[in-house]
């Protein structure tokens, strides 16, 4: 074995502890980072072929790896928009640039233009649904995803569409003459039971809807519906414009429940909004007087965002101070098939590789990814105390490779001198 093969060897020694113990520097400094994945060194020797009579040393080699796929512990805090994912799954987030990355660092705020960005700047990307709640996804590309933005929300509006209305129409009142009926909108119309409905127009302005029940025959009655605003002066017949809707129901005799023949809904054309259909099924015809049970219609007025909630599926809601809620966007959640084998950058965010196979994105708790927690972060997944006994164990080994070379080259020095 020649001395310059022993120093050679350890001066390779020293080089794997001083990247190990970079690795540890780096672990130590972020044991607080959240979503901060630990770095490791792992070595493997390199041989150099050697005779029978003589060893030629080789070399140590390192390989840089980090513990992406290991869970750091799940923190509380008082955040909504602090985000964890609790099993697989990567944050799918871009920088100013619009570069994509992957990341668990789920610290996010919005910054001035309402985005939702971590404490490294990232923002957080999200599909955008429609006012049903749909959505479409490109599996395996990053098409479609848009930064999730809360500030953008305004006041908004709903028009009815639906309704219901649960009332007893009761079976010994008296007929009411053909040309007396509401339909017909005359200053003599007579009825047996009125209710009127606050609905919503496109714009949220309130429109009401009198709403008549007449019965024309036994076990037959009308049902008529009218613009409050077109009534006359005082109110009541007749209006102004005729009814909005009309339409008559069959009761069955025995049960005094709707027939199956009978209509059991009303189509009502909201002035100024869209078609509300009221349903009627649970209209009951019994003796005793005209008696409301139930009633609601959808729609609202102009309100605004009272709070943003994030479901464990990665739905975003925005809270309207009337308390209805919209889905806005869904968060996707990422994955690859070898974390570990990504590329981690500066901001704890992570670049696939061709190592770690084409990134496929998913939503949370489907296709084994995790679920999305508010008011939650992942710490790091550093341990203090296995940092330490490292940092022990690579200052022993770089001494003892110092040594080597101390020793090598003293040997060196000895046959040098052996000339003079």
């Amino acid at each position: 074995m020649s001395l310059y093969g022993v120093m050679r060897t350890s001066t390779s020694g020293m080089s794997a502890q001083a990247n190990r113990l970079a690795t540890v520097a780096d672990n130590i400094a972020n044991v607080n980072t959240t979503g901060y994945k630990r770095a490791g060194t792992e070595f493997s020797s390199l041989l150099i072929e050697s005779s029978a009579s003589e060893y030629t040393s080789g070399s140590v080699l390192t390989d840089i790896r980090h513990a992406i796929s290991q869970q750091g512990s799940l923190q509380n805090t008082t955040s909504l928009t602090d985000l964890a994912v609790s099993g697989d799954g990567f944050f799918i987030v871009t920088d100013p640039s619009g570069t994509f990355q992957l990341t668990r660092a789920g610290s996010f705020v919005p910054d001035g233009e309402g985005n939702l960005i971590n404490a490294a700047g990232y923002r957080l990307m999200g599909y955008p649904l429609d006012s049903s709640g749909n959505l479409s996804i490109v599996v395996n590309g990053y098409n479609g995803l848009v930064p999730v933005r809360i500030d953008q929300l305004s006041l908004s509006a709903s028009p009815s569409t639906d309704g219901t209305f649960i009332a007893n129409l009761p079976s010994e009142a008296g007929i009411v003459a053909a040309a007396d009926l509401p339909s017909l909108n005359a200053a003599t119309a007579q009825y047996t039971g009125k209710s009127s409905l606050i609905t919503y127009d496109n714009l949220g302005k309130e429109v009401i809807v009198d709403l008549y029940f007449s019965k024309t025959a036994a076990d037959t009655w009308e049902v008529t519906a009218f613009d409050r605003a077109a009534a006359a002066a005082g109110g009541g017949f007749p209006y102004t414009s005729g009814p909005l809707a009309t339409d008559m129901l069959d009761f069955d005799p025995t049960t005094g429940q709707l027939t199956a023949a009978s209509v059991d809904s009303l189509d009502i054309p909201v002035p100024g909004g869209a078609t509300m259909t009221l349903d009627l099924s649970q209209l009951s015809q019994l003796a005793t007087g005209y008696t409301v049970l139930s009633a609601a219609v959808n729609g609202n007025p102009p309100s605004g965002v009272d709070v943003i909630e994030i479901a464990r599926d990665g739905t975003v809601y925005a809270t309207y101070e009337n308390g209805r809620q919209v889905p806005i966007y869904q968060i996707p959640l990422a994955h690859v098939a070898s974390p570990d084998k990504m590329l981690a950058l500066a901001g704890n965010v992570f670049s696939p590789t061709s190592e770690s196979g084409d990134v496929q994105i998913g939503f949370a708790e489907n296709d084994n990814l995790g679920s999305i927690l508010t008011n939650t972060l992942e710490q790091s997944n550093v341990d203090l105390a296995t940092e330490l006994t490292n940092m022990i164990d690579s200052q022993r080994s770089y001494t003892a490779n110092s040594k080597v070379f101390q020793t090598g080259s003293e040997l060196m020095d000895v046959l040098i001198n052996l000339k003079r």
